[in-house]
């Protein structure tokens, strides 16, 4: 997915949001601004969002003076939808379709994502999460039927991660995923560096995820994945795996013109790629990239 210019006033939006969660004073978050304006001019529009994403929270590591400016919210988010794991399993547990309500709860907890929602209150959002539903009718943006076949058929599955705090969502959907297929080998793939409150291996483990799946750096160091920016082993993988599903908005930004067979799960957070996918801001999408076409 290219930039289109209805994403630049955005990048201003997440920087000087990013800013102020982040505890800066007007000084700082004045020149976080005046920085992200100097930088505009040279990205170019061929370019996907995380791209340039990447570049806007540079300038507020480089501002703050932090490698990891987001590791206490992203270990709160972390702990906050930890201390739900329970109820969230008992839900699973009672429900007539396991899958589709890990399945859901995984989409759902998307939300989790600072880049993205300049408004976040992780606390409201994560209480907000499990009274959320959807239809078990198969409509364009919600391929659940095309999903599970795959998922059958699949042997190696892999699975690239978004947000901390997101996933324990997923942790809570690949084990219903083990649950159902024993003989399943999932990956599960993280951001290799900090950027914003995207996923790393520590988060990962921090979660108890890599006593579920395999955790592994995808190597990418920006808010998506972009193939030629990761490592080896994850391109390998990807070209070879049965099954890849991919988690979040900056990764559909990213892979969403790959050819290759990927299911996206996102909650839709812009206009942009509301757009692109027929939706509303606010859907919760799980849709194969075949039908993006």
């Amino acid at each position: 997915m290219k930039t289109y210019l209805d994403c630049i006033p955005c990048f201003f939006k997440q920087g000087l949001a990013s800013a102020r969660i982040l505890g800066t004073d007007e000084k700082v978050q004045k020149r976080i601004m005046d920085n992200i304006a100097e930088a505009i001019p040279s990205f170019h529009l061929t370019s996907s969002p995380p791209e340039m994403g990447k570049i806007v929270h540079n300038i507020i590591k480089d501002a703050l003076q932090k490698d990891d400016p987001y590791r206490e919210l992203k270990q709160r988010s972390n702990s906050l939808v930890l201390s739900l794991y329970g109820k969230m399993k008992k839900e699973i547990d009672s429900s007539d379709d396991r899958l589709l309500s890990g399945l859901t709860l995984s989409i759902v907890g998307n939300i989790i994502d600072y880049g993205a929602n300049h408004t976040l209150q992780p606390e409201k959002e994560i209480a907000e999460i499990s009274r959320r539903r959807v239809n078990k009718e198969n409509g364009p943006n919600f391929q659940y039927t095309s999903f599970k076949k795959s998922l059958e058929r699949a042997r190696l599955i892999l699975f690239i991660g978004d947000n901390a705090g997101e996933i324990v969502f997923d942790k809570l959907l690949i084990e219903e995923i083990r649950e159902l297929y024993p003989d399943k080998h999932v990956v599960y793939a993280v951001r290799e560096k900090a950027v914003i409150n995207d996923a790393t291996i520590e988060d990962a483990r921090s979660v108890g995820l890599d006593r579920t799946a395999e955790v592994i750096s995808s190597g990418s160091v920006i808010p998506g994945t972009l193939l030629h920016q990761c490592n080896e082993k994850f391109v390998s993988l990807f070209k070879n795996a049965d099954m890849v599903i991919s988690k979040g908005q900056g990764n559909f930004e990213t892979l969403s013109d790959e050819p290759s067979p990927i299911f996206f799960l996102l909650t839709v957070k812009c206009g942009v790629v509301a757009n692109m996918l027929g939706a509303e801001t606010g859907d919760i999408i799980l849709k194969e990239n075949s039908n993006l076409r």
